[in-house]
């Protein structure tokens, strides 16, 4: 059956990703996906003609059965033929059940196995809408595309709630099968479940059962945060048969399209592009643009220079500027289609990376600017981010900082410490860190017979784990790896929670670990189960001793020694050299203190000189003596040891006097000196 009212055939799926390029025939036409679909509630697009909405490329609108069923109902349809002579558009329509409007009125609405009875708004009559009432209306208004009525619950709801809600939204499914009865139109049930994954399982195990034609990810964007979504939403589409559609009901904003695609969804709707348009908003390829703002008074530019649409063709920023301010619903319309034209270029733009085998590059691209404020103006971007209505920059001990280069650290306020000043903070990650250990390289060690384990040691905004997981995650989609497990140690988790604040400044926290990582302390992907991250969470010198596994690799990423001094002290590193327990391990950090390395080689580590960073014309690398004798590594030499006996700083300052002869030794007597030249 669902062959016959919906053929689906996947043409091709990105080689590292989930996301995929396909084409359905509907009785109104072919859809090309990954598509969107804009909303018409009321059978109209808010402010936009039928002949604007099929020059911007919309293939599919969606209408809204409880809406529709309230007015003009569905004799009207009946008697004109269906919804697509009543509003004029020969292209498919999706419509909605109408459970979701049943969720958005929860004081005025009795639930029970039946359906819901609600009072309309239109006269205030009592209405019940079933899955026969509404298949019904659905059928009446002609569609091609129907959804079975659910129960949407709050997708923070508990699993007593979640588990209920998923046994009424099965029964009515089936009996909104048994309504639809020989109609041609095809049927979506929905997947519901909440927040828990053996529920999400439970409900899609039970629905692929049935003869649908397609299948949607309910019960999302109502509550939860966004890393919640986006690992919900990978973890159910893996659970929906690969030759049929899968649709994201309700999701978002142009950046959420990008995320879910990239995790294997093929149909999304959103009012978000016409909301925005009346609240005077747009997206644009230089970031998001407020219309509201007084800079744009003068401004002869168009929203977005690169953008085709005939908002853009005609219109300066400063007349939409006007039209935003005087409250004209010709502004609303303008925008609206700038916006709706965004979209439809961002899909096309996908598909046709899907099809051409370059997503991924457009993935990375587009993420890292889908969400950013004004980027042709510095000024109101970092204002974007400090206006009252947005979060503020300062949290606890620790503040956003923005160089003049133009990207953005935290600053440590009682020191006045900045990480990373010099260097983007993801840049200095991968040179450093990811790039100097060949974390890619040794990700490719499939024969090792256990994960590759990294110490991030000084977690901060997390830029050195998520450089981590960018190369796991890359390296993953191209050919067989080993697994990874990060484990990362950080004693205050407010330099992290005001980075996750302002997403658009700290671009590589649009991912869905470092929320989970704050969240619940633990995060494991979805899509690659090989990969794991997880937070030791406290006093470095206590919780190394109870790290889950020994490091590979150590990312040391304090503060420096002038603000905090002893966590790069030779008792410090002794703590960390004892924890290793003489495994084979590598640690990286950006100090060169003449100090430091001396701390580390009392400690029984052996040390080398690192690539240059930033201002940095070397850095350092320490390794355990099991690596002493299998490493390229530029180890320091008897010059070394020459320039330290010769420095001002030969012993740590508040080391006793009877205690430095022994330090002396330790260091003199060092294996690596005895063998170097």
């Amino acid at each position: 059956m669902g062959e016959e009212r919906l053929p689906f055939r996947v043409e091709a799926t990105a080689a590292d990703s989930r996301a995929r390029a396909a084409v359905m025939r509907t009785l109104h036409g072919e859809v090309r996906t990954p598509v969107f679909m804009p909303v018409g509630t009321q059978a109209t697009v808010k402010a936009q003609h039928p002949d604007f909405l099929r020059a911007c490329g919309a293939q599919v609108l969606l209408a809204n059965t409880y809406h529709l069923l309230l007015r003009p109902g569905p004799e009207v349809f009946r008697r004109l033929g269906g919804i697509h002579r009543f509003m004029a558009w020969d292209r498919p329509v999706l419509t909605d059940s109408g459970g979701f409007q049943i969720f958005s009125l929860p004081g005025s609405r009795l639930m029970q196995e039946e359906g819901a009875v609600f009072k309309s708004y239109v006269d205030g009559t009592s209405i019940l809408l079933s899955p026969e009432v509404s298949i019904d209306t659905q059928r009446a208004i002609g569609s091609d595309i129907m959804m079975a009525l659910d129960q949407c619950i709050p997708s923070t709801a508990d699993q007593a709630a979640a588990r209920a809600a998923l046994g009424i939204t099965r029964r009515w499914a089936e009996r909104s099968l048994t309504a639809r009865g020989d109609s041609a139109q095809a049927l979506f049930a929905i997947v519901q479940g909440a927040l828990f994954p053996e529920l999400r399982k439970e409900s899609a195990a039970g629905l692929v059962e049935l003869p649908f034609d397609g299948f949607a990810i309910g019960g999302l964007a109502v509550g939860e945060e966004k890393h919640e979504r986006e690992d919900t939403c990978e973890f159910t589409a893996q659970l929906l048969p690969h030759d049929r559609p899968r649709y994201l009901m309700g999701v978002g904003t142009p950046l959420d399209l990008l995320e879910a695609v990239h995790r294997g969804v093929d149909m999304f709707d959103c009012i978000i592009p016409t909301k925005m348009a009346q609240r005077g908003a747009v997206f644009t390829s230089r970031g998001q643009l407020d219309l509201r703002r007084a800079v744009y008074k003068f401004s002869a530019e168009p929203l977005d220079p690169s953008c085709g649409c005939p908002t853009c063709a005609v219109h300066s920023r400063a007349y939409l500027h006007h039209l935003v301010k005087t409250q004209e619903m010709l502004g609303w319309q303008l925008l609206g289609q700038h916006n709706l034209w965004f979209y439809h270029r961002l899909m096309s733009d996908i598909r046709a990376a899907i099809l051409q085998g370059s997503f991924t590059a457009l993935y990375q691209e587009r993420r890292q600017w889908l969400a950013a404020p004004d980027l042709d103006n510095p000024a109101a971007a970092m204002a974007a981010s400090v206006r009252k209505s947005g979060p503020p920059r300062v949290l606890g001990d620790y503040a956003v900082h923005q160089s003049a280069a133009g990207f953005a650290s935290i600053r440590h306020t009682p020191s006045g410490e900045i990480m990373h000043s010099v260097s983007p903070p993801m840049e200095e990650a991968e040179a450093l860190y990811t790039g100097q250990s060949r974390l890619a390289e040794r990700l490719t060690d499939t024969a090792a017979d256990r994960p590759l384990v990294i110490w991030d040691v000084g977690m901060g905004a997390a830029s050195n784990a998520m450089a981590a997981v960018q190369v796991y995650e890359g390296a993953a989609a191209a050919a067989s790896v080993r697994p990874l497990h990060i484990v990362s140690f950080e004693n205050d988790l407010d330099s992290l929670r005001l980075a996750l604040r302002h997403k658009a400044l700290f671009p590589w926290l649009r991912h869905g670990a470092p929320d989970a990582i704050t969240a619940r302390g633990a995060w494991v992907s979805h899509r690659f189960p090989g990969l794991q991250w997880s937070l030791q969470q406290g006093d470095f010198a206590e919780t190394v001793y109870h790290a889950p596994a020994l490091p590979d690799l150590i990312f040391f990423d304090m503060f420096s020694t002038r603000s905090h001094a002893s966590q790069w002290s030779v008792e410090a590193f002794a703590r960390l050299f004892a924890a290793c327990r003489q495994h084979p391990a590598e640690l990286f950090t950006y100090s060169t203190s003449t100090a430091v390395r001396a701390a580390l080689l009392a400690a029984g580590f052996y040390v080398a000189r690192g690539r240059a960073t930033g201002v940095k014309t070397e850095t350092t690398i320490a390794f355990t003596p099991p690596l002493s004798g299998r490493t390229a590594h530029d180890i320091l030499g008897r010059e070394w040891l020459a320039k330290w006996q010769r420095s001002h700083v030969q012993f740590p300052a508040d080391m006793p006097e009877a205690a430095r002869q022994d330090f002396a030794a330790r260091i003199t007597g060092h294996p690596q000196f005895l063998t170097s030249s």
